[in-house]
């Protein structure tokens, strides 16, 4: 059985509750009664002074009489609730409130020792057993003539004292128990924002794990339990397409593998049982060749890709000038585009100028831009290629009179293996990666890099590249250092 998170809740409540109980009636429980004691000694102390100092006193100085005496003492008592007694000495009780005084028939108190209050000018217990029940028994001296000729003892039956600690607890008790179903019904607002999404998250997090991406998360929560469901929910996008794409890369490697494949594998099957004589053979070995080469290049780029891709790649970032890059570049092209007269305008800003990046890597993104533009540009046209200085920035842009690009297929020719072209492109040596090796290459600098295509117009590339900038801020025409 799977534990989740309710549960736990429910039962932290329940033992919130359970020990708020015992907490209140343990410890909760003594402090007050202690708080109840102490402070009802205090009280009856403090009474038990006014009766030495003015009743008793005036009743040992024959100011009132016995029968006085007893009736101020018997209202005392009444108000109190609690029994005042007058004890000589010696223990013997010479006036009780509650008994009419009989002077021949004294009682005493055995073992009676005002001592036995020690600091304290009160205690507890059944007070040397004279009576049932436990007492709270105060003591304050009479004096007359600065001589101690006896003592007001007041007793108030514990069970009093605690019968109103009873009620003190009744209202902690209600107190808790408010806390308590409060607590209750903080869990309804809390299952519902936080339990019931969490369940839903856990839910559609095994779904994302078996491979099911199409479902969003549907929680629709402000904050972290929020944010965290549009997080899984972008995340189990970004999967399914990665997966989508893992497909389509798996599809378009299988295709431009298999078709060189069978092509050589096809010839020499047809060599080898004599289909094509031997005075034939050099022509078909050179197509064989042909696509052993187009292989080799298809398995060149799927490596640098990779290598892009899994951010392997270190850049050798160098200070060179891009304008002397780009004409060393295009030259590599003039056998190619002398048979088909077509010619290249190079609009450069400056003689030199100086960028800082990966000389190797940006003369692979050049080389590609203008491989393809050649590829898809007609016969006697002009490809140009430019360069520009903007905001500490150096825009190289290439750009072609060619067929264009339509406006469905821009956003897609950064994928790997897509050609614009249905049948797979013009030029049957392409690889349909070299505008995503271009890509990488330019993100890798932190750069960025845009085209421009409109059908039967032409295409124009553009990226971007940091601009070498002296100490003095100047740009600089000379090569650093």
């Amino acid at each position: 059985m799977k534990r989740t998170i309710y549960p736990k809740l429910l039962f932290g409540c329940l033992l919130f509750g359970v020990l708020g109980f015992l907490i209140v009636s343990g410890m909760t429980a003594y402090l007050s009664y202690r708080y109840i004691e102490t402070e009802e000694a205090s009280a009856l102390y403090k009474e038990a002074n006014l009766i030495a100092s003015d009743y008793a006193a005036s009743y040992y100085s024959n100011n009132i009489t016995l029968e006085d005496f007893e009736e101020r003492l018997k209202a005392v008592d009444t108000y109190l609730s609690a029994q005042v007694w007058v004890v000589g000495a010696k223990g013997d009780i010479l006036v009780n409130s509650r008994k009419k005084t009989d002077i021949s028939n004294i009682e005493v108190i055995n073992d009676f020792n005002i001592g036995d209050f020690r600091h304290r000018y009160y205690q507890t217990g059944f007070f040397y057993n004279c009576f049932e029940e436990e007492q709270l028994s105060v003591y304050a001296p009479v004096s007359v003539n600065y001589k101690v000729r006896g003592y007001i003892i007041i007793h108030k039956p514990l069970h009093m004292l605690i019968a109103y600690n009873h009620g003190f607890l009744k209202i902690a008790y209600f107190t808790l128990a408010v806390l308590f179903l409060c607590a209750l019904a903080l869990l309804v607002p809390f299952v519902c924002t936080i339990i019931l999404p969490v369940k839903k998250i856990t839910k559609a997090a095994g779904r994302y794990a078996s491979g099911k991406f199409d479902r969003p998360v549907n929680v629709r929560t402000n904050g972290e339990i929020g944010y965290l469901a549009a997080s899984l929910t972008y995340m189990a996008n970004e999967l399914n397409t990665l997966e989508e794409d893992q497909r389509k890369f798996v599809s378009n490697v299988s295709h431009d593998f298999r078709s060189p494949l069978t092509s050589i594998k096809g010839y020499v099957e047809a060599m080898l049982d004599g289909t094509i004589p031997v005075e034939s053979q050099e022509k078909y070995l050179n197509i064989i060749l042909f696509e052993t080469e187009r292989l080799n290049k298809l398995t060149a780029s799927l490596l640098e890709l990779n290598k892009y891709g899994s951010h392997r790649a270190l850049l050798d970032i160098t200070t060179f000038d891009i304008n002397d890059t780009i004409r060393l570049t295009a030259q590599t092209f003039e056998g190619a585009c002398k048979d088909r007269r077509i010619s290249f305008e190079l609009i450069l800003t400056g003689q030199t100028l100086f960028v800082q990046a990966d000389i190797g890597k940006i003369q692979r993104v050049i080389y590609n831009l203008i491989d393809n533009a050649i590829k898809f540009s007609p016969s006697e046209s002009v490809i140009t290629v430019e360069t520009t200085v903007k905001n500490e920035k150096i825009f190289v842009a290439v750009k072609d009179r060619g067929i264009g690009i339509p406006k469905e297929s821009l956003g897609k020719i950064w994928e790997r293996f897509y050609k614009t072209d249905p049948s797979r492109g013009k030029d049957k040596k392409g690889t349909g990666l070299g505008l995503a090796i271009v890509k990488e290459i330019i993100q890798s600098h932190k750069e960025n890099i845009n085209v421009i295509s409109t059908e039967g117009v032409g295409t124009e590339f553009i990226f971007s590249l940091p601009l070498y900038q002296p100490k003095d801020g100047q740009i600089s025409d000379k090569p650093p250092a």
